[in-house]
C-alpha cells in the first residue's frame, strides 16, 4: 500500500467536526502520555491541532523542548538554497516562478553554478539545497547530474528540491552525489489542489504525492515534506503532513524524515493566501508534530521574521536556513534585476544567525553529514 491510499481515505473526512469536537480533558490525556514517551497515534495527532489544544501550548512546549534536546541535542544545522534555474512549465496560482509570468528567465551555466557555489561556501555552509522550476527540457537529468557533481567541490551534503522525477532517476542523481530530497506536496486536498494547479505537469497530484516514496526508495539518505500553509485548511493540511511523515518513517526506516512550515508570502503575479496561518497555530503546529513524531526533522527557513525564528529555537526545530537568497544566481552570479520565487524575510547573513544560535544556548552545525 502506498501513502496514496491512505491519503484518499481521508478526502472526504470531516477535519472541522472532528477538530471542534476535541476537549480539554482529551488534550490534557495525550499530553500525560506524551510527557512519559508513549508513542502517540492519529487521533492524538487531531487532538493536539485541535482549537481545545491551543490553551496548552506551553505544557506542549515543555514536553517539545525536552523531545528535541533528547533526540538532537542542543545542536541547529544551517543550509542555504541556491536557485539554478527559474524556467517553469506549471501554471502553480501561488508561485512567482509559474508559466504565465512575464520576466526575464534565467538558467545557470556549469560555470555560473561553479561560481555561485564558490560563493556560498565562503560562508561557510556546507548544506545546499538545489532548487529549479519544472523545465525538463532547460534543466534535464544530465545537466542536473553534472550540477551535482560540481556541488560535491564544496558541500558534504546535497539536497534536491526539483521537479518530481522516477525512480531510476534519482538513483543517477545519488550516484551524481545528491543525497537528500525536498518535495512539498503544497496542499492535500485533491479539490484545491486542482485548483491551483490548473496546467502542467504539477497537477498530477498522485505523481506529485508519491514523490517522497520514489527517493527513499532511490536510496537517498533524507526525505523533507511539507504542505504550504496558505493554500488549504490550516489544522487539516497539518494532520495530512504528520501522517505523511509517520508513513514514510515506518515504510522507510532507513531514511530521515523532516516536515517544514513554509507560509505563503509576496510574490510576483501570485495569488494572496486563502487561508492564513497565525503565529500560534504556526507553533500549535510544530509543536503538535513533534510530540507526534520525537525524532523528526523539523526545518525553519527564511521566509519566517528573525524575531519570530529567533522565539522558536526552543521549541523542536532542528534546521534553519541562513543568508538565503531566492532567485536565480542572487549570491554572487546576477545581485540585481532577477525575479524572487518568494520575498525573503529574515535577510541576516550566516555569521548573524549562527550568532543567535550560540546567544541563544545552541550550537550551530554547520556540516554533520559527508558523502564519501
Amino acid at each position: 500500500m502506498s501513502f496514496s491510499t491512505l491519503a484518499d481515505a481521508y478526502q472526504s473526512f470531516d477535519f472541522s467536526a472532528c477538530f471542534h469536537s476535541v476537549h480539554a480533558s482529551e488534550v490534557r490525556n495525550v499530553l500525560d502520555r506524551a510527557g512519559s514517551q508513549a508513542p502517540l497515534d492519529t487521533r492524538d495527532l487531531l487532538t493536539l491541532l485541535s482549537p481545545a489544544a491551543q490553551d496548552f501550548l506551553e505544557p506542549m512546549a515543555q514536553i517539545a523542548k525536552n523531545l528535541t534536546c533528547q533526540h538532537f541535542g542542543k545542536t541547529i544545522s544551517l543550509y542555504a538554497p541556491m536557485y539554478i534555474s527559474d524556467f517553469c512549465c506549471n501554471h502553480c496560482t501561488y508561485c512567482g516562478f509559474n508559466a504565465n509570468t512575464r520576466f526575464p528567465r534565467t538558467r545557470l551555466t556549469l560555470e555560473q553554478i561553479d561560481r555561485e557555489a564558490r560563493a556560498i561556501a565562503d560562508t561557510g555552509i556546507r548544506h545546499i539545497l538545489i532548487l529549479t522550476g519544472e523545465a525538463p527540457k532547460k534543466t534535464p537529468l544530465s545537466y542536473l547530474e553534472d550540477m551535482c557533481r560540481i556541488m560535491t567541490r564544496y558541500f558534504s551534503s546535497i539536497a534536491l528540491e526539483i521537479y518530481p522525477m522516477t525512480e531510476t532517476e534519482y538513483r543517477g542523481l545519488k550516484q551524481a552525489g545528491a543525497d537528500s530530497l525536498t518535495v512539498y506536496q503544497e496542499v492535500y486536498d485533491k479539490s484545491i489542489y486542482k485548483a491551483v494547479h490548473p496546467k502542467g505537469p504539477k497537477s498530477d497530484y498522485t505523481f506529485r504525492l508519491l514523490t517522497p516514496e520514489r527517493g527513499a526508495a532511490a536510496g537517498f539518505r533524507a526525505v523533507n515534506i511539507g504542505p504550504l500553509f496558505g493554500l488549504g485548511d490550516p489544522a487539516s493540511e497539518a494532520f495530512m503532513a504528520g501522517l505523511h511523515a509517520r508513513y514514510l518513517e515506518q515504510t522507510y526506516p532507513h531514511v530521515e524524515i523532516s516536515l517544514s512550515l513554509p507560509r505563503m508570502t509576496r510574490a510576483g503575479g501570485a495569488i494572496s493566501p486563502r487561508h492564513l496561518l497565525s503565529d500560534r497555530q504556526f507553533v500549535q503546529t510544530l509543536l503538535a508534530w513533534r510530540l507526534f513524531m520525537p525524532r523528526l526533522g523539523i526545518t525553519l527557513s527564511t521566509r519566517e521574521s528573525a524575531a519570530f525564528r529567533d522565539q522558536l529555537i526552543h521549541l523542536g526545530v532542528t534546521r534553519y536556513s541562513a543568508g538565503s537568497r531566492t532567485d536565480v544566481g542572487g549570491y554572487h552570479v546576477h545581485t540585481t534585476g532577477t525575479t524572487v520565487q518568494f520575498e525573503v524575510t529574515d535577510t541576516r547573513s550566516v555569521n548573524e544567525v549562527a550568532a543567535m544560535i550560540r546567544h541563544s544556548g545552541y550550537q550551530p552545525v554547520f556540516k554533520d553529514w559527508e558523502i564519501f
